[in-house]
């Protein structure tokens, strides 16, 4: 996905740093172990999810997305799938206001996201980029974690609070004075994930979650994705993660929706699948 346009400049993290407080909060080897993750820590409700008649084209003329009507319950999990070029990523960014329909709407509980309401929908509804170093640009974790909220304008004690919370719901207490670019894959994804949990949204977006992922960070990744309590919605090309993770899969191909239903239901629809470029996991 692409980055959120008009993102304020990294240099407003400058007068806020972390300070650890009491064991383990300090410098962690390179070589560290990674801990394990703890699962989400939400102080918001999730909210549902409504698309309707929603068609997107592109300003030379390409229409991405061509009728979609879709209803996600609060606190659901929801796998969309489809070949390359499908519209998975186009749909989802609709969620937060980076496109606008060029007809139909979207609707964030009970909140229409248009031009009016976008800043207050961006801080409920949180994407998480299949690049971290997309969304990784402060000198430490803790700066990267805290920046929505400093941004926000939130007081200082609630910007530990909230960064405290968001780190240890991936796994990566510890690390608040870490360097982010001297991280692994998987510790970056995490820390890109907390960056968006810091906000207490209520629907998280995911664009390729497992992508480049070894196996132990594939294990993280999926151990937090199950004991995420917000509304999410993953694209993923990683069908054994919508196996494991998400009982629920959209299959778009050509801008509409083709199937949705639960997943094990479709997944063993080899016919289906073969139909819109996808493999049984």
């Amino acid at each position: 996905m692409p980055e959120q346009p008009g993102a304020p400049h990294a240099h407003a993290h400058q007068h806020l740093h972390a300070h650890p407080h009491g064991p383990g909060h300090g410098h962690h080897p390179e070589g560290a172990p990674e801990r394990p993750p703890i699962g989400g820590d939400f102080a918001g409700e999730p909210a549902p999810v409504e698309i309707r008649h929603l068609h997107f084209r592109y300003p030379d003329g390409f229409e991405a997305l061509k009728g979609i009507d879709l209803s996600i319950a609060a606190g659901e999990k929801v796998a969309v799938v489809g070949p390359n070029g499908a519209g998975k990523s186009t749909l989802l960014l609709h969620l937060n206001g980076i496109f606008e329909p060029s007809h139909g709407t979207v609707e964030i509980g009970d909140t229409t996201v248009d031009r009016s309401t976008v800043r207050r929908i961006r801080a409920r509804v949180g994407l998480v980029f299949q690049d971290p170093d997309d969304q990784l640009f402060s000198p430490t974790v803790f700066e990267d974690v805290a920046f929505g909220p400093l941004h926000m304008g939130m007081p200082e004690g609630e910007i530990h609070d909230r960064v405290e919370r968001a780190l240890a719901a991936v796994g990566m207490t510890g690390f608040e004075r870490r360097t982010p670019h001297r991280m692994s894959l998987g510790q970056r994804k995490r820390v890109a994930l907390a960056t968006v949990l810091s906000m207490d949204p209520e629907v998280l977006v995911f664009d390729e979650p497992s992508a480049g992922l070894d196996p132990r960070g594939r294990r993280e990744v999926i151990a937090i994705l199950r004991a995420l309590p917000q509304t999410v919605l993953a694209s993923t090309h990683d069908m054994r993660l919508v196996a494991d993770v998400f009982p629920r899969v959209i299959v778009i191909d050509d801008g509409r929706i083709v199937a949705d239903g639960p997943s094990d239901e479709i997944l063993d629809d080899e016919t289906l699948l073969a139909a819109h470029g996808l493999e049984r996991p």
